[in-house]
């Protein structure tokens, strides 16, 4: 039996005539775990993100820059015939958008519920449920698309299809899959990365940082990537790069140096939130060199800096 496939994603042509099919949450840049790695030094490590937002499937700029008919853009709405310049000799054209009307879901015990965007994942169910976006080995079920529906495989039984409404246990809980109306997705939460975010409550201490959800444990940040996020909660507002990095690394007056520094620990955070499912765009580039807190509505900031 075909099943409906329930499934964002923008098929883009890149500048040597080949085409990729991106989803939400998929990052575009040099880093070997880039979803769309470009080899070349004008490509930043994390350029661009694919995102969900709202209905619409978006290209947000990371560390590197967008521009649209010559004009640079932070994000830019994702539409067939759009081209997307990334730098002075590489752009994208988009070829293809698919935003359904619902899209399928995991949910569970202790395992709130995420959209599937991506195209493999992994769900582990002890020492507590987590859903990870790629093939993690020796994970106690996997979930992937076909390109005509979802398959889902629980340890050495073979694969099955997976429709919304169907459940499974593992190690004594129990997990379902549903079907969500993203028009019903509901307005306090981000679609980010494919999932849906619930309101965050971040404590900033300057050497640490507690970022609370509800019903999850809060997530502990500490050293540079606590000091980093410390540093804009304490400037409320977008803040040049160099100015957060001279406050992070005083004494260091090689602008290069600095960048490397300040670029190797933003992927480091960025890395913390999402392992922690957090939105990695908490800290967000303005395209311009600046960067700030990017807070949604229902966030709350408690500086204690």
């Amino acid at each position: 039996m075909v099943i409906e496939v329930m499934r964002a994603y923008v098929r883009f042509r890149l500048p040597d005539g080949s085409t990729r099919d991106l989803c939400p949450g998929d990052l575009i840049g040099r880093l070997w775990s880039a979803a769309l790695r470009l080899e070349d030094p004008r490509i930043s490590e994390a350029h661009a993100l694919v995102s969900l937002r709202g209905g619409d499937l978006k290209l947000l700029a990371l560390r590197g820059v967008l521009a649209v008919e010559r004009k640079q853009v932070s994000e830019v709405v994702l539409t067939p015939g759009l081209t997307i310049r990334l730098s002075k000799t590489r752009s994208l054209e988009v070829l293809a958008v698919e935003v359904p009307d619902a899209v399928l879901a995991v949910e569970g015990e202790g395992l709130r519920r995420q959209i599937l965007a991506a195209s493999v994942y992994s769900l582990s169910a002890l020492p507590r449920p987590e859903l990870t976006a790629r093939y993690v080995g020796g994970a106690d079920a996997y979930l992937w698309s076909t390109g005509e529906g979802w398959q889902l495989q629980l340890g050495a039984a073979p694969p099955r299809s997976l429709s919304p409404g169907d459940s499974w246990s593992l190690a004594g809980r129990e997990f379902q899959a549903v079907s969500v109306l993203l028009a019903q997705a509901g307005q306090a939460r981000t679609q980010l990365q494919g999932r849906l975010h619930p309101p965050i409550r971040i404590v900033a201490n300057y050497d640490t940082v507690h970022i609370h959800r509800e019903g999850e444990p809060a997530v502990v940040l500490s050293g540079l990537s606590a000091r980093i996020i410390s540093e804009l909660v304490a400037m409320d507002g977008p803040a040049e790069w160099s100015v957060l990095a001279g406050q992070l690394w005083r004494g260091e007056e090689e602008r290069d140096a600095l960048r490397r520094k300040w670029d190797v620990n933003l992927a480091r955070l960025r890395k913390k939130l999402r392992d922690a499912q957090l939105r990695p765009d908490l800290v967000k580039a303005g395209g311009t060199g600046t960067f700030e807190l990017l807070l949604l509505p229902g966030d709350e900031v408690e500086d204690r800096t």
